[in-house]
């Protein structure tokens, strides 16, 4: 059921001054009774504020150790990424090498076979251009020695 009653008007000690005429003498506010004010929960009573504050304080310590740990993990693909491409390059770097060097090798002993086989067709090229010249003096000479002997024999 509602009420039809006109609500009481809340007289504040600035109402109260408002209202006064400057004749009369002001009333003074009313006084509130110390156990009253005693008895008034206090903002952090009421509001439990330092304990939220605490539990917040601590949730927060908690996030950021799990934060920490949630980072470091994070981090562990990249680091081994990282750890594998410097592997990976050092890996190719020595293959190349490696290769490098049996190709070296390689072609330092094809070469030297071929500078060999070179050396070895000069070699009979020559004997036989001094074989072919041999021949062709002594059949040269031969003619002119067979005459110089039996006229010496004559």
């Amino acid at each position: 059921m509602v009420s039809l009653d006109p609500p009481t008007p809340i007289m504040t000690p600035f109402t109260i001054a408002t209202i006064t005429t400057s004749g009369e003498a002001p009333i003074p506010p009313p006084t509130i009774r110390s156990i009253i004010l005693e008895n008034l929960p206090t903002f952090n009573s009421a509001f439990r504020s330092e304990e939220r504050l605490r539990l917040l304080e601590t949730s927060f310590s908690e996030y950021r150790q799990t934060n920490q740990f949630a980072d470091a993990v994070s981090a562990i693909p990249d680091i081994v990424h990282q750890y594998m491409d410097q592997q990976m390059k050092e890996a190719v770097r020595e293959a190349v090498q490696i290769q490098t060097d049996r190709l070296q090798d390689s072609l330092q002993r094809e070469n030297d076979e071929f500078l060999h086989n070179i050396d070895e067709n000069m070699k009979n090229v020559l004997k036989e251009l001094v074989k072919n010249q041999v021949k062709e003096q002594v059949s040269r000479i031969l003619p002119q020695i067979e005459e110089s002997v039996n006229a010496t024999l004559e």
